[in-house]
């Protein structure tokens, strides 16, 4: 489509709003009218030249008394969607009683077949009616849709009968899709907090469609493919995804289709997702939209994907959706739980404040694995993905499943400010389950955070982009796994590490002579016993060591265990009490993976010659994975020298001299 034309109409649009809506809308709600209008008119159009033959359907259609009507009259109609009321937009416009414009445009709404109803419903438009019927502005927001001056339908409009004069070019489902793609990116912009948990930088999803695509582009054929995601929004990256691949195809000279299929809980962009592929012309694709939560009604289980994009919430509470699994504790989800060698479960749980790694462990639950090319996932997180969580926890059971099963291809870190509703640091996950042969065990870390392009006005937080080029750039790095300032490789096992306890043993020296308050034992004989059990065990020769001591005494464990608090203290010259530790001195240390001669080896090089008592307590020890950013790519700070320190600190003394002298002068000018 000519792109002046596409901005024109564009414009148009976004100008009934300031129109027609300003003194009735604030300008955050102006989308509430002009998407959920903007598809209307759009199917109306679509509906135009079929109507005649939908209305001879539908009066064939009751006269036989059929219930069903909707596969008929959508047959009728051409398309996947029709209106079986007998008016077309255009005819509420002779309308004179606002009344009466309200029954019919509610008549003409309640027309369309069950597929559009889903997609108002979730608009809540009906709820707009009212408040346009009451302001008197329903009928001039009709007229503008329908205005001469404006075509979405997808015919030519000429100028003369004789049809040789083109007044406005006809609108394809493509074109119209880009349209309708840039009234969201703009009402976005105006509404950037709100916008930004459900809407991706469309720069970023270049880049995500690109890693996920460009290194098996070479390998496509002649076949259909799936894309799927799990948090799709209103959309974009399905559309992006669908986009590059037909055009990567089309360059080979391959003739492929490509399936969409997402989830989305919120209801106004499930809406704006699915009218976007219905206006595409994409209606089976709109079908496979589903609404509701991927975590909790998983309403694509079944299915297996062969590319998977999302960018999913991250620091938000899944709390709801936990409980609605039974509660956290009692998940069995498999997506979320499995068992590794030797038959022990592997919880993957994380915390309820933070469930973005639920929506790449539900990918990865949907990788193809008997097919040539497997899966590929592109996702985007926070840091938190990356080293939240202590060995053992669910966090950090999810790296370690991801990476022993060598899903991990790269991880990219992109610059902060990259999105509209948070400055943080974000990083792109790739994932494959069919890595190249040179990817294999290992993982690729790519520090793009200073590969930016600064934004001339900020977007709500985001404040820089990554154009074309900068995008090219960090595709050819990931494409060439190049080692470099900014890339580097690693072994999976880099990744890994115990989580030790180190204990020491409990050292008491005994002191019998100290007092045993009276009330420790309710019975006098008792006390006096214990009185006379301690002083039979005479002279130093155990006070250094309690299990000695003990046994000498000849007292019970439950008596013992009563008056030790009184008659002993931690002495590290004192002999190790049997069987117990000191509870002060245990401390956890992480050892790498990769640490020569593992524990064993960090015990004796690491702490040994330091406590030549220590030892580990192998039941507490487990494994974990982390991925640290700022360890692997660290930036020196470069201190000042000491004599540029003092020259400013002259300077700013001989500066706050002559201002004193000036405030001087001015006084006794005064004076």
């Amino acid at each position: 489509m000519d792109n002046q034309v596409h901005n024109q109409i564009v414009s148009f649009i976004w100008g009934i709003a300031d129109d027609c809506l300003r003194d009735v809308y604030v300008r955050g709600k102006y989308r509430d009218v002009i998407l959920p209008m903007t598809v209307i008119r759009r199917l109306d159009a679509m509906l135009e030249e079929t109507k005649p033959a939908v209305l001879a359907m539908k009066k064939q259609l009751d006269a036989a008394k059929i219930d069903n009507q909707w596969p008929a009259l959508c047959n009728a109609a051409g398309q996947a969607f029709c209106n079986a009321s007998p008016f077309l937009l255009k005819d509420l416009t002779s309308r004179s009683k606002a009344q009466t414009l309200k029954a019919d445009f509610k008549a003409y709404l309640d027309g369309f077949s069950p597929n559009v109803q889903v997609i108002l419903d979730k608009f809540k438009f009906r709820n707009q009616i009212d408040t346009m019927v009451d302001a008197d502005i329903l009928g001039a927001v009709i007229e503008k849709f329908t205005s001469s001056d404006i075509n979405l339908s997808p015919n030519p409009i000429y100028k003369d009968e004789a049809k040789t004069i083109l007044k406005h070019p006809g609108l394809d489902n493509h074109g119209m899709g880009t349209i309708f793609e840039e009234l969201i990116r703009k009402f976005n912009e105006e509404n950037n907090e709100e916008a930004g948990e459900h809407w991706t930088p469309r720069d970023v999803v270049e880049l995500m469609a690109d890693l996920v695509f460009m290194p098996i582009a070479d390998k496509i054929k002649d076949a259909s493919y799936s894309c799927y995601d799990g948090a799709c929004g209103t959309g974009g990256m399905l559309t992006v995804a669908q986009d590059r691949l037909l055009t990567l195809a089309k360059r080979r000279g391959k003739e492929v289709a490509i399936h969409l299929f997402g989830q989305e809980i919120n209801p106004e962009t499930y809406a704006i997702c699915t009218a976007d592929m219905l206006l595409k012309g994409d209606g089976e694709e709109a079908e496979h939209i589903m609404y509701g939560s991927t975590l909790s009604d998983d309403q694509h289980a079944s299915r297996q994907f062969d590319f998977m994009l999302s960018n999913p919430p991250y620091g938000k509470s899944w709390k709801t959706d936990a409980e609605k699994m039974g509660g956290k504790k009692e998940i069995l989800d498999t997506r979320f739980n499995t068992y590794i060698e030797g038959g022990e479960e592997l919880s993957m749980i994380p915390r309820v404040s933070d469930g973005q790694l639920l929506f790449l462990l539900n990918n990865v639950a949907k990788m193809k694995k008997d097919t040539e090319l497997g899966s590929r996932i592109a996702e985007v997180h926070n840091g938190s993905s990356l080293f939240t969580g202590d060995a053992g926890s669910g966090e950090s059971n999810a790296r370690k499943y991801l990476i022993e099963n060598d899903y991990v291809e790269a991880i990219i870190a992109l610059p902060e400010n990259m999105f509209y509703n948070t400055g943080i640091g974000t990083y792109i996950w790739i994932l494959s389950n069919k890595k190249e042969e040179r990817r294999r065990g290992k993982i690729q870390l790519i520090d793009a955070t200073e590969m930016k392009a600064l934004l001339r006005k900020n977007m709500g937080k985001k404040n820089c982009e990554l154009t074309a080029e900068i995008r090219k750039e960090i595709l050819r790095i990931f494409m060439d796994m190049e080692q470099s300032k900014v890339s580097r490789i690693f072994d999976n096992s880099d990744f890994g590490f115990w989580s030790i306890t180190v204990e020491r043993p409990l050292r008491l020296r005994v002191y019998p002579e100290r007092p045993i308050p009276a009330d420790t034992f309710k019975k006098t004989d008792e006390f006096e016993a214990v009185k006379r059990a301690l002083a039979s065990v005479s002279g130093d020769a155990f006070t250094d060591d309690w299990s000695a001591f003990a046994k000498m005494t000849k007292l019970k464990a439950a008596t013992l265990k009563k008056i030790r608090p009184f008659i002993t203290e931690k002495d590290p010259s004192a002999q190790p009490v049997a069987g117990e530790t000191d509870s002060e001195l245990r401390e956890t240390e992480i050892v790498p993976f990769n640490y020569v001669d593992g524990i064993q080896g960090f015990m004796r090089n690491e702490v040994l010659p330091y406590n030549d008592d220590a030892f580990v307590d192998d039941s507490k020890t487990q494994t974990g994975y982390e991925v640290s950013f700022s360890r692997y790519f660290y930036k020196a700070f470069s201190s000042r020298s000491i004599q540029d320190i003092v020259d400013d600190l002259s300077a700013l003394e001989i500066k706050a001299d002559g201002k004193l002298a000036d405030i001087k002068e001015g006084l006794l000018h005064e004076v």
